[in-house]
């Protein structure tokens, strides 16, 4: 039977992102994610929920994060879901929850301060994923670069 796991989410940071090192010095961070959906009733009447989910990056996307990111600051992460098991130190019991590996990041919105002198709210995207391999090396497009 086939599988397949992938997940994509727009929202915004609820905290800052804290970079850490792996002992052998392999970044990475927890970011968590606010997801808003809004619909309407059967009565007409407009209503807004809420879904936080906890994303964990790795690797140059996990230094990005750090780099650019903070709380409230839109993104996209494309992923994949993951359950996290452990063993709760305070009651011994088995704990678990659903969580998302980010494996891709696009930062979303404009930049602090402005930048560009225009004052409107220009969307910018940027990626932080990898070229195919064998793929030509070349200057990075301007679009390209993180910052």
């Amino acid at each position: 039977m086939a599988s397949f796991n992938k997940v994509i989410l727009v929202g915004n940071l609820t905290r800052d992102p804290e970079v850490r090192y792996t002992p052998k010095g392999t970044a990475v961070t927890d970011i968590g994610l606010a997801v808003n959906r809004v619909y309407t009733t059967d009565n007409n009447e407009k209503r807004e929920e809420v879904t936080f989910v906890d994303v964990t990056l790795w690797g140059r996307t996990a230094e990005i994060a750090g780099e650019y990111l903070k709380k409230g600051r839109p993104c996209l992460i494309e992923g994949r879901l993951q359950m996290d098991t452990w063993d709760d130190k305070q009651s011994g019991q088995k704990r678990s929850k659903l969580k998302v590996i980010g494996e891709a990041l696009q930062l979303l919105g404009s930049r602090p301060g402005g930048g560009d002198g225009g004052g409107e709210d220009r969307q910018s995207t940027r990626s932080t994923t990898a070229p195919p391999k064998g793929a030509a090396k070349s200057e990075p497009d301007e679009d390209e670069i993180p910052f």
